[in-house]
């Protein structure tokens, strides 16, 4: 397996992958529960530079040829900058009054979302994406990485704790309560 940069190419790919982990944020977002609108409201913004959901912030696993896995991260210090298209895209297309909490801030790389490709998934890929965002930005960049979970997530907490993340805090993201879990060097 190999995980590399993000591409634009890869945008389709990723918006599927991606939408595994956040269909439910993304259907707020849009105000309505369409898995075709969420991929394509997704990979809209994928394609695109300077947005938090850009592939200028993802990082994807692939064997042979086929991206298997992904992860979408960015410097908490620009989440505003990176939010403000798609605060703007919401409500001129789909709700007015869309005013979604900032679920990161300064001092921390936010792990926005992480999938793996449901015929791949129970083999390690989402670790070894964990494991690599910890390698290259906390072990060898000496940055902080922050992620939330669902309080009811059980098993993904179970693996970020195994992995030395913390729970430091409580989030709450178009209305979902959320634990704030980080890890430092």
């Amino acid at each position: 397996m190999n995980i590399r940069k993000g591409e634009k190419t890869d945008a389709k790919y990723i918006a599927r992958i991606l939408l595994l982990a956040m269909e439910d944020i993304i259907y707020k977002f849009i105000a309505k529960e369409d898995y075709a609108s969420a991929k394509d409201f997704l990979q809209y913004f994928i394609e695109r530079e300077d947005n938090q959901y850009s592939y200028q912030n993802c990082f994807v696993a692939e064997e042979n040829n086929e991206i298997i896995g992904a992860v979408n991260i960015y410097n908490g210090r620009e989440i505003e900058k990176l939010r403000n298209p798609i605060i703007e895209y919401v409500r001129k297309h789909y709700n007015p009054e869309f005013d979604p909490e900032f679920e990161t801030r300064e001092g921390e790389y936010y792990i926005d979302s992480l999938g793996v490709n449901p015929k791949y998934q129970g083999k390690g890929i989402g670790s070894q994406l964990l494991q690599f965002l910890i390698d290259k930005y906390v072990h060898k960049n000496k940055e902080v990485l922050g992620l939330l979970v669902e309080e009811d997530n059980s098993s993904a907490k179970k693996l970020y704790l195994k992995l030395g993340f913390e729970v430091v805090g409580q989030k709450t993201l178009v209305k979902k309560n959320l634990e704030h879990l980080q890890i430092k060097n």
